[in-house]
């Protein structure tokens, strides 16, 4: 506080006294509050004069400062005047051009090597518009020059109901006005990293670049080769591991991997098979207890179905046979549309009005189901179904029968009738098609086509049903399966909306099928 009420002339002398006695030039600085470059200055002002120290302390602060920094008037040499001369015109373009000072002093550094550098051309550039009192010019970087045509695009998308389109009208629109970009991006509730991004893309591309994004679409032959791998995964679930030399009771995703690749000559990801598994509705849950066969003849007797049905003549018919039931009569539960506010309950308790076994049979060719009641499980009811078939297919040269392992479709009796009716006495006579047997492997529903027949039709008339009388319920099942029929009879190819249209899998035999599901049964 003491130095502040030392006067100007008292603090010149004491500088000069400092500096005479070996003080540093910062430490004076810092103590008085003043430039470096005025403490140099009166020292060497001391030391080139023949002043004495009283002399020194005469010189104003005037003296002292033009002894420091000349005065310097501006546009003193050649490059201010050529600058000079150019500024007005500079000035016109950055009004008239969307156009930036760095631009012009770009275009001003090729004309001029040896001008101003970038910093130094636009103070001068303001100082000039400063002193003769012109207004800044604002420029904007991100204003675009719009076609008519794009112009035209752009305002349809404007009124389009897709707000992608209308994002990216707004933006550009307001841009080729002169908006500013932050304004733009709150309007749009969008960032100005995106507008951004537009605004390249339709200087670099063209307007067509901004349409809305649209899904890749993907080549014909990945999305086979994607199903091809999807059934191949399929076929390995359906096959025990004990099969591929791996001793487990279970598939794991790197057993899968192994086992694809060394069958295959293929190699796959776990990621990939657990995504592919997924997508076909499957859990390793379901491959355990369901979808897996133990039988070891299991390729066997698939190699065998398969080669029957590619082989299969137009006057050869391929049966499909189980039995669905027995099914209780009584209030079956299920989804179905109900009030939110109510509950549906299913009495846990109930007296069933009777029971019913339907036995039929499913000819894949031409998709027509083929049924009758049963009152039990057995052979009986398996030779019933055999003389109903070939007594309806007599046209026919030949009949497959392929069934699941169940004990009464492969008993001796039953083989003895096959054996019976192949006879050529019995076929001249009765005019009757050849039999033959392919049974499917043991443990192996999810291979019989009719399953998913029976899981269909389950869904239909079965859920949600409350039949008063046997009867009834074999009324629905006789007209669910005449107008199955008849569908398919009218549309072989497809079967039209209707619930048999729906079933877990198509009416075709297939490795990687699972045509029971629980679910639905």
């Amino acid at each position: 506080m003491a130095q502040k009420t030392i006067s100007s002339r008292n603090i010149k002398g004491i500088i000069i006294q400092y500096a005479i006695h070996g003080v540093g030039t910062t430490f004076i600085a810092r103590s008085f509050k003043i430039a470096r470059s005025t403490v140099h200055a009166y020292i060497q002002l001391y030391k080139n004069s023949d002043l004495i120290q009283t002399d020194i302390l005469k010189l104003s602060a005037k003296d002292i400062a033009a002894s420091i920094r000349p005065q310097k008037s501006f546009l003193t040499n050649d490059r201010h005047a050529l600058l000079n001369a150019r500024l007005l015109q500079y000035h016109q373009r950055l009004k008239n051009e969307n156009t930036d000072l760095k631009t012009l002093w770009q275009e001003y550094s090729q004309n001029e090597p040896a001008g101003f550098k970038y910093s130094q051309f636009v103070a001068l550039y303001h100082r000039w518009r400063r002193e003769n009192e012109f207004t800044k010019v604002s420029f904007n970087k991100w204003q675009l020059n719009i076609s008519e045509e794009d112009e035209k695009q752009l305002s349809e998308w404007r009124r389009s109901c897709k707000r992608g389109k209308w994002e990216r009208a707004v933006a550009l629109l307001d841009l080729h006005r002169g908006g500013n970009i932050t304004i733009i991006g709150k309007k749009i509730e969008r960032s100005c990293r995106t507008i951004k991004k537009w605004h390249a893309i339709y200087i670099d591309k063209g307007i067509e670049y901004l349409d809305l994004r649209r899904t890749r679409e993907v080549p014909g032959l990945i999305v086979d080769n994607i199903r091809l791998k999807k059934e191949r995964i399929i076929k390995l679930i359906h096959e025990s591991p004990l099969l591929h030399g791996i001793n487990r009771t279970s598939w794991s995703l790197q057993m899968l991997a192994q086992a694809y690749n060394r069958i295959y000559d293929e190699t796959i990801s776990k990621s990939s098979i657990s995504e592919y598994v997924r997508s076909e509705k499957y859990t390793f849950k379901k491959a355990r207890t369901v979808l897996t066969s133990p039988d070891p003849e299991y390729r066997t007797k698939l190699k065998k179905i398969t080669s029957i049905l590619s082989n299969l003549k137009p006057n050869e018919k391929f049966f499909s046979i189980d039995e669905f039931g027995p099914v209780a009569i009584k209030i079956r539960g299920g989804r179905t549309f109900t009030p939110k506010d109510q509950a549906r309950t299913i009495p846990q308790l109930q007296k069933s009005k009777g029971r019913l076994i339907c036995t039929a049979a499913l000819e894949l060719s031409t998709n027509q189901v083929t049924h009758f009641y049963s009152s039990k499980k057995n052979t009986a009811e398996m030779i019933k179904l055999l003389e109903i078939l070939i007594a309806k297919y007599t046209m026919e040269e030949r009949i497959f029968f392929s069934w699941d392992a169940a004990s009464w479709h492969a008993s001796k009796k039953l083989y003895e009738r096959v054996t019976e009716v192949n006879d050529p006495e019995y076929r001249n006579m009765h005019s009757t098609p050849l039999v033959e047997l392919a049974p499917l492997p043991s443990s192996a529903q999810f291979l019989n086509v009719i399953e998913s027949v029976f899981s269909g039709m389950a869904k239909a008339i079965i859920h949600n049903s409350d039949y008063q009388s046997v009867d009834e319920c074999k009324l629905a099942i006789d007209k669910y399966f005449f107008e199955r029929n008849e569908a398919f009879l009218e549309n072989p190819k497809r079967a039209g909306k209707k619930l048999w249209g729906e079933e877990v899998v198509k009416a075709v035999f297939k490795e990687s099928n699972n045509c029971k599901d629980p679910k639905y049964r």
